[in-house]
């Protein structure tokens, strides 16, 4: 099973990035995502939640074929929102990965599948430093994603 993950860290990613600045939107979203940051009162979170969907995808993608071109305007999203998480889609090329994303308050996660239904049987692991467990590799997690504060791992 081929699984990728995403985490953001909400505050970090606020002091570091400036998404508004001229340009910066249309080099890693489509017109359609555009229209969906733009047409939001949570653009901010709209941002991350798309780049996290991207990201995620991205290291299955990477993995199964072996390319490594990041090219986050080529990974389309589509978002659909649920009871306390986001559920979304992501292609890239002729493959297409399954998402799911939550928020809490100071970070955002996702995770994402080849498969749909493998999403429910993901086992989420988030740790806030300085709490992260030592040598958590040879624990063989499917997918670690690190930002900030936080380390998330999936099995």
């Amino acid at each position: 099973m081929m699984l990728g993950n995403d985490i953001v860290d909400l505050n970090l990613a606020k002091e570091q990035s400036n998404w508004k600045r001229k340009g910066y939107l249309s080099k890693i979203f489509n017109e359609k995502e555009r229209a969906l940051i733009c047409s939001t009162e949570e653009a901010d979170l709209m941002v991350w939640l798309l780049w996290s969907m991207k990201e995620a995808a991205y290291k299955i993608y990477n993995r199964k074929t072996g390319i490594r071109e990041f090219a986050p305007t080529k990974l389309l999203c589509t978002v659909q929102a649920n009871d306390g998480f986001v559920l979304g889609r992501v292609s890239i090329d002729d493959h297409i990965y399954f998402t799911q994303s939550t928020f809490q308050s100071s970070y955002l996660h996702t995770i994402a599948s080849g498969h749909q239904h493998q999403l429910d049987e993901i086992k989420v692991y988030i740790y806030e430093s300085p709490n992260h467990p030592p040598k958590y590799k040879n624990t063989h997690p499917k997918s670690t994603s690190h930002h900030g504060r936080y380390l998330a791992l999936i099995y």
